[in-house]
């Protein structure tokens, strides 16, 4: 089975990043790794934080358990933090939707993080 290993992703403000993804979607911090802040998401998939300039994607699409998707989402209304229910729709305030991932239908929520790429969480629960 082929899995994601780590992503670069290039951030305007790499403190700002690390935080958003450490208190609003609940990873773990791992410190430096040369001139990258390593986010830890899974055992096998990490997110190394970069200035800009580095390469990176510019969507970001996590599945959780439903358990998880309903509390990142709930930080993510806490905190007051646009959301949509489709990757063109951030800022609308609807959601979650229901769209199409890599396992099939499932419940989608969209939004951006402080650098504006966007994120999607998902779950087929």
């Amino acid at each position: 089975m082929t899995e994601l290993d780590h992503l670069i992703l290039p951030v305007k403000d790499v403190q700002a990043s690390a935080k958003f993804y450490a208190e609003i979607l609940g990873f773990a911090l791992e410190g430096s790794d040369g001139p990258f802040t390593v986010v830890r998401v899974t055992p096998a998939l990490t997110i190394q934080l970069a200035p800009w300039g580095t390469q990176g994607g510019d969507h970001l699409a996590f599945a959780m358990s439903n358990a998880e998707f309903e509390a990142v989402f709930d930080r993510v209304k806490a905190v007051g933090i646009e959301f949509g229910d489709a990757f063109d729709a951030v800022g609308s305030m609807k959601g979650p939707g229901r769209e199409m991932g890599a396992k099939g239908m499932g419940k989608a929520l969209y939004f951006f993080d402080p650098s504006r790429h966007l994120i999607e969480i998902r779950t087929y629960e």
